[in-house]
């Protein structure tokens, strides 16, 4: 099992913490397992400097989507976008 270390926004960050989000979406371009472990470090775009909170969350599951028009057109997926639902 690794640590593998990524930015985050405040907002999402404060979410997180206070336990209304319970996951995370991100760009495939990095190698994650379950049982790893996601060390989010709070990032303010605005002054692009960290804050200097982070918190370690355990990778409980992991859903690759490489091709999403294997669910939706093209066109649906540009009309409507994609949303990512949390839940418990």
């Amino acid at each position: 099992m690794k640590t593998i270390e990524k930015k985050i926004w405040p907002k999402y960050f404060e979410a997180i913490l206070e336990g209304s989000k319970n996951f995370e979406v991100r760009l495939a371009d990095f190698e994650v397992h379950k049982g790893d472990t996601l060390m989010l470090r709070e990032y303010n775009p605005e002054t692009k400097q960290y804050t200097g909170r982070e918190i370690k969350k355990e990778v409980t599951y992991i859903a690759k989507i490489d091709k999403l028009e294997k669910f939706w057109t093209k066109e649906e997926i540009e009309k409507f976008g994609i949303q990512v639902i949390g839940i418990k």
